[in-house]
């Protein structure tokens, strides 16, 4: 198939993109560079440099493209709470332009990167699919927002799509080809690694008085090779049934924000500096999947999310 990836030069993009190609996909990738990097563009993809707001260019990048990842967005949940105006922009608009340039162009598949954070504050856990959804973040509210927008597509003009709910993206391509680093990284293990690597001073930890075993709060992360490997199998599955699936993709372990920085340091063997400063809004103390559903109808399952291989593949990136 003729895979549009937009979004991917990113991190996770990049990583997407790889395993498109190394699954006999031919692959485009549309990106601004705002987040990616040209380091993360494969020789065996073509690319295009363009902006999802700008209508005419997604277009033109979209014809003859059998489907289309969408990666593109602003991500960060706390800038989120501070800047609801990017955000709106960015996730909002730019996926009305994607969504109106893939029917004109006669697209009828897409798979979306959408989040956990569209389930806020846990009422149960693991969280399934079922969870209720109830963003605490304004950055959780747009992904919220697409989804709904996609199903309403789906109702109307017979759109496919896959929105994938990513827990805590990390980890580095195990094979080490994907070696650009993330820009303006917001989340933990990269800022870890900026940390020991001297390119940032201490890890700021953002509260140390939730109700978890340590004061900090827990995430679920997953390796984004999993991740990548899910856009593949999400996007074979609504193409050969002809339907559209919503599913979480998690490790379904939790790791504490002082559990992940002690891994770490020993690891890197670094001393990762580290001072507690208060909570940021939005933040709920625990999060973590369950996958049972990807695990039954994409036979997917996370292969590399343990915090060891999550933070030696980081680290063998950072430490060059």
């Amino acid at each position: 198939m003729n895979i549009l990836i937009i979004g991917g030069a990113g991190y996770i993009g990049s990583h997407a993109a790889r395993e498109f190609l190394d699954n006999g996909h031919r692959v485009t990738v549309f990106d601004n560079l705002s987040s990616g990097t040209r380091e993360n563009i494969f020789k065996d993809e073509e690319f295009i440099y363009g902006d999802i707001l700008d209508y005419s260019e997604l277009l033109r990048a979209m014809r003859g493209s059998d489907a289309v990842v969408h990666l593109a967005a602003a991500k960060a949940a706390g800038e989120s709470m501070l800047k609801p105006e990017k955000y709106s922009r960015q996730n909002i608009s730019g996926t009305v332009n994607i969504l109106n340039a893939a029917l004109e162009a006669g697209v009828k598949n897409i798979v979306f990167s959408s989040s956990a954070a569209v389930y806020g504050e846990p009422q149960y856990l693991p969280i399934d699919e079922k969870h209720p959804t109830n963003p605490e973040n304004y950055y959780g509210f747009t992904k919220l927002e697409i989804e709904r927008s996609l199903a309403w597509y789906e109702r109307l003009k017979g759109v496919r799509f896959a929105a994938l709910r990513y827990f805590n993206a990390a980890g580095y391509d195990v094979k080490g080809r994907i070696t650009g680093l993330e820009q303006n990284p917001a989340n933990l293990l990269p800022i870890i690694m900026e940390v020991a690597a001297g390119m940032r001073r201490e890890l700021c930890i953002f509260g140390d008085d939730y109700d978890t075993q340590d004061g900090t709060c827990i995430r679920d992360y997953v390796h984004v090779n999993d991740l990548a490997a899910g856009h593949v199998a999400a996007l074979d599955y609504i193409d050969k049934n002809n339907t559209s699936i919503t599913v979480n993709l998690g490790s379904e372990n939790g790791v504490s924000v002082k559990g992940m920085l002690e891994i770490a340091r020993r690891v890197t063997g670094k001393p990762v500096p580290s001072k507690i400063v208060g909570r940021r809004p939005g933040d709920p103390a625990r999060l973590t999947a369950s996958s049972q559903y990807a695990r039954e109808i994409l036979g997917w399952q996370a292969r590399y999310s343990d915090a060891e291989t999550l933070i030696e593949t980081t680290w063998k990136v950072y430490r060059k």
